[in-house]
């Protein structure tokens, strides 16, 4: 009888073991994931179609939680302090940046204006302090929101004063947003925009977005490494065949920028 409750005692502390083993393991994953996330790439999705057609509606792309420095956005839950630490750089005309907004939502446009900088958008074309972006027309598509409403769009190659060239798109030069005012970028702020010209609300749109405090970035995009059409949750495995994008994972953000935008 005791060497019976012997081999149940053993086999049941061995259970035992192996359970603690298991939930070590998994707290050890969670936090190396963790400290990834934080510190190192935090992956992302978009859900709307202000990025088109560099970033469409459906892909997903890490940021680059380094590259900037850390905020108090930059971590799961935001910490009460001002300032970034560990910033050896700060972001350039051109960069695409995924920001906390003042809506307390995550946005990610591409940095249009530096701090000191004055933009002003005239009859659709973008003034960075007083000289027009050069842009050249390269295609035309048909861009789709995250309501599923359709309109034709011109696409443009835009130069950057800093010589960084993206794709934009257009409905028309004469939308809501194509005329403004002046926009002074005020120190440590940034002026950011969408490539979907006539699509976003970016700091065009002052009590809405407005000009982004660098504090507020929490990384820079860099890589996609998954897409879907419509928005549909990467999980439905079945619907992979008719509608991931194969050709646009494992990219850089700007890759194929001519791209036509897809449906």
């Amino acid at each position: 009888m005791s060497e019976t409750m012997t081999k149940a005692e053993a086999k049941a502390g061995k259970k035992k073991n192996e359970l603690v083993e298991t939930i070590v393991v998994i707290i050890e994953a969670l936090a190396i994931a963790l400290v990834f996330r934080t510190f190192l790439y935090q992956p992302f999705s978009i859900p709307t179609a202000s990025m088109q057609s560099t970033m469409m509606i459906g892909d997903y792309f890490v940021a680059n939680k380094w590259a900037w420095g850390f905020g108090k956005n930059s971590f799961p839950l935001p910490l009460p302090f001002s300032g970034r630490f560990l910033s050896f750089d700060s972001p350039d005309r051109g960069d695409i940046a995924v920001f906390h907004n003042i809506t307390n939502e995550d946005y990610i446009k591409r940095v249009i204006g530096l701090p000191g900088d004055t933009i002003q958008m005239k009859a659709g074309r973008l003034y960075i302090n007083g000289t027009m972006v050069e842009r050249e027309q390269v295609g035309s598509g048909t861009d789709t929101d995250s309501g599923m409403s359709a309109v034709p769009v011109t696409l443009y190659l835009e130069t950057l004063p800093n010589g960084v060239t993206h794709t934009i798109q257009e409905i028309s030069d004469d939308q809501p947003l194509d005329d403004t005012a002046e926009y002074i970028v005020p120190a440590g702020h940034y002026f950011m925009m969408g490539d979907n010209r006539d699509r976003s609300a970016d700091s065009r749109v002052l009590r809405q977005v407005g000009y982004v405090p660098f504090d507020a970035f929490v990384g820079k995009a860099e890589g996609r490494f998954f897409s879907i059409k419509n928005n549909l949750p990467p999980w439905q495995l079945w619907q992979w065949p008719a509608n991931v994008r194969w050709d646009r994972m494992f990219q850089g953000v700007d890759q194929n920028y001519t791209s036509t935008p897809a449906p």
